[in-house]
């Protein structure tokens, strides 16, 4: 395992005077406070500061931070609070240029075992999995906006009301305050996990929303992304994984299907019918519309049998964002 100045401080060495261990030492007594203030011109590779088998608990007061496991990811924005739970295998996380400035409480995972394994069953799931799997998992946790209280915290972490003798209690109690605060499932509130597939859903909900009303000038995936609230990374696996699809893949489907209700209207020419979906060139509109519908767009209108499959796949998907999604999750494809 690394030392504490081989991890965080070589991690942030560009940014002189931008790391500063507060108390504890996580080698000895499985436990750290530290503060980081700096100014980047390009992102940062935060994941590097990570500790295998440990907890971090961020208390971000500005800059953007992004934590990501195989299948979420955590954003730190300006005035907020989480933790994240490394195992072996490494998180992925980046802070964006700019300035930041956040404190981090590195919790080993024996520590966090020793104060916490009375009380496992009241425990959020994935802490108490994480806890009890030495070595095997990870995972990027819950993220909110910090209350009075908390900001109070992290300011009197880094300005402490006590003799510096009396740091080593202080500061383990702040650290325990906090924990006592995040690790435990509320009463009443949603599973972290259900709160994630909540989320995950609605996101793409949201951007089904937005490619289907801009079929012919969608946003790219970074603004797509900006739009929906999450990272192009992050909007293009969780996508995918709720729609069996791509992104390209569904603006395609979606497309196309729109090209073939106008060309069936009567109202509209192939070339009439590619322009309105956003594509400039009719080779490629039609080799697309080849591709979903099983024909050349000038033929569509006159293939019975293809009509009938066409208007049967309508009806079974729906035409809304919601139904196509809710067709995806039952594993229906259209």
């Amino acid at each position: 395992m690394k030392s504490l100045v081989d991890s965080s401080h070589a991690a942030f060495r560009p940014y002189e005077g931008g790391w500063r261990r507060l108390c504890g030492n996580y080698a000895d007594a499985g436990w750290s406070v530290e503060i980081h203030d700096f100014v980047s011109k390009e992102n940062v590779d935060w994941a590097s500061t990570f500790r295998a088998d440990s907890m971090e608990v961020c208390l971000n007061t500005s800059g953007t931070g992004v934590v990501r496991d195989r299948a979420a990811e955590s954003v730190f924005n300006s005035n907020t609070l989480g933790f994240y739970c490394s195992g072996n295998e490494a998180l992925s996380a980046t802070r964006e240029a700019g300035r930041h400035s956040f404190i981090t409480v590195e919790l080993s995972r024996g520590y966090v075992a020793t104060h916490l394994e009375p009380m496992a069953e009241a425990l959020r799931p994935s802490v108490r999995a994480w806890m009890g799997r030495r070595g095997s998992s990870h995972f990027a946790g819950p993220v909110g906006p910090m209350s009075m209280a908390q900001q109070n915290l992290a300011a009197s972490l880094s300005n402490p009301p006590v003799s510096p003798m009396a740091f080593p209690i202080w500061y383990q109690s702040k650290a325990l305050e906090l924990l006592a605060q995040i690790v435990f499932q509320p009463k009443g509130e949603e599973l972290f996990c259900q709160r994630q597939k909540r989320v995950a859903r609605e996101r793409v909900e949201r951007a089904l929303a937005i490619l289907n009303a801009n079929l012919s000038e969608p946003p790219d995936i970074e603004q797509l992304g900006a739009r929906v609230g999450c990272s192009p990374f992050y909007l293009s696996r969780t996508f995918s994984r709720e729609m069996g699809m791509t992104i390209p893949q569904y603006l395609r489907r979606v497309r196309m299907d729109r090209a073939a209700e106008l060309l069936l209207s009567g109202k509209h020419n192939v070339t009439e019918a590619a322009l309105e979906v956003g594509y400039s060139s009719l080779s490629h509109f039609s080799k697309a519309f080849c591709q979903e519908l099983g024909c050349c767009p000038v033929l569509f209108p006159s293939a019975k049998a293809l009509i009938a499959r066409y208007k049967e796949r309508r009806e079974r998907t729906g035409s809304s964002p919601a139904a196509f999604l809710d067709r995806a999750a039952m594993g229906i494809s259209g």
